[in-house]
């Protein structure tokens, strides 16, 4: 009978061993190093709160700006979000100043920065590097159909608003002017307006035109549309190709019929969005992220989403790439 007894007692020992094994190897499981495994999601990257800088609510990088915050929350659970800001040269002084962590950025104004050129002549930026090219950002020159101006010549005299000084929209007003033989300072009555108040300018007849530099179909241009009769100047080819030898960064472009109701399609020129980051964010969350926006890029129900892909993301950049971007890039194009 004792022997009975301490048989039963054994095997109910050996039970109760065996349970407390698992439950320590559930508990591994659950407090264990979340930086490991492939669920990116629960990886530390040691960052709580993520800003990405755009431009204006009426412009195309706050709403994809949006998309992108969702797409690397969603990633690396980490939180993040679309900030309205001046666009390109404020937000790469922002991304020195360290007051966020990702921007958009033309490719232009992005060199200008990291080599102490045009408006960053006093204010070299070193702190900034490229996480990858986006989609062609046209240089839109708006006007109304019956406002009497059909070319850039018309413009002598008239209220033109070219965005703020030291703004990527400011720069490329400035360049077309130049190639057309007309100046900011002589020719025109320049008016610093961001896209929406341009809108609104016209619309109400205080302004004549404006430039916007965007990627179409531009908010604030449709929503102008919406109440009048939308006309953009087309970039003549001559013109076109003597911008593009004095300012390489720039590519022929064209504006598709249909777009703001026009009837023909426009000639036009462009330069390249990007997205920019600060140096010092970490590999592993630059990669995550990179990862997030390019992965998911077929999920983007705005226009210029068809453009962003990972086997053109370094297409046209003139500055250093992230690692981080780099290793995403490398592994999908090889």
């Amino acid at each position: 009978m004792k022997n009975n007894k301490f048989l039963l007692f054994a095997i109910l020992s050996a039970f109760v061993l065996i349970l407390a094994a698992c439950g320590s190897s559930d508990g591994d499981k659950s407090t264990g190093d979340k930086s490991g495994g492939d669920d990116a999601g629960s990886k530390d990257y040691g960052v709580k709160y993520l800003s990405i800088l755009t431009g204006g609510t009426q412009g195309t990088y706050y709403p994809l700006g949006g998309t992108f915050a969702e797409f690397i929350k969603s990633e690396t659970d980490i939180n993040t979000t679309a900030e309205v800001s001046q666009a390109s040269a404020a937000n790469m002084t922002a991304l020195q100043a360290g007051d966020g962590e990702i921007a958009f950025v033309q490719t232009d104004i992005a060199y200008y920065a990291i080599n102490g050129l045009e408006m960053f002549k006093e204010e070299k930026i070193d702190t900034v590097s490229a996480l990858g090219a986006l989609y062609p950002e046209t240089v839109q020159l708006v006007t109304l159909a019956d406002s009497g101006i059909k070319s850039f010549e018309d413009l002598k005299g008239k209220k033109v608003s070219v965005g703020a000084p030291g703004s990527g929209t400011y720069a490329n007003a400035e360049q077309l002017l130049e190639i057309h033989g007309l100046s900011i300072e002589d020719d025109i009555e320049a008016q610093n307006l961001d896209f929406g108040e341009s809108a609104d300018g016209i619309q109400s007849g205080q302004i004549d035109a404006a430039f916007i530099t965007a990627g179409y179909p531009t908010g604030a241009v449709e929503a102008l549309n919406a109440t009048k009769n939308v006309n953009i100047i087309p970039v003549s080819a001559e013109k076109a190709a003597e911008l593009i030898e004095k300012y390489p960064y720039y590519a022929v472009d064209a504006i598709p019929a249909g777009t703001y109701g026009l009837t023909e399609e426009v000639p036009a020129v462009s330069v390249l969005a990007m997205l920019a980051v600060k140096k010092d964010l970490s590999e592993d969350l630059v990669y995550a992220m990179t990862k997030a926006i390019y992965g998911n890029a077929s999920k983007i129900s705005h226009a210029k989403g068809a453009f962003i892909k990972a086997e053109t993301a370094l297409d046209g950049i003139g500055i250093d790439v992230h690692p981080g971007a780099k290793k995403y890039f490398d592994e999908v194009n090889n």
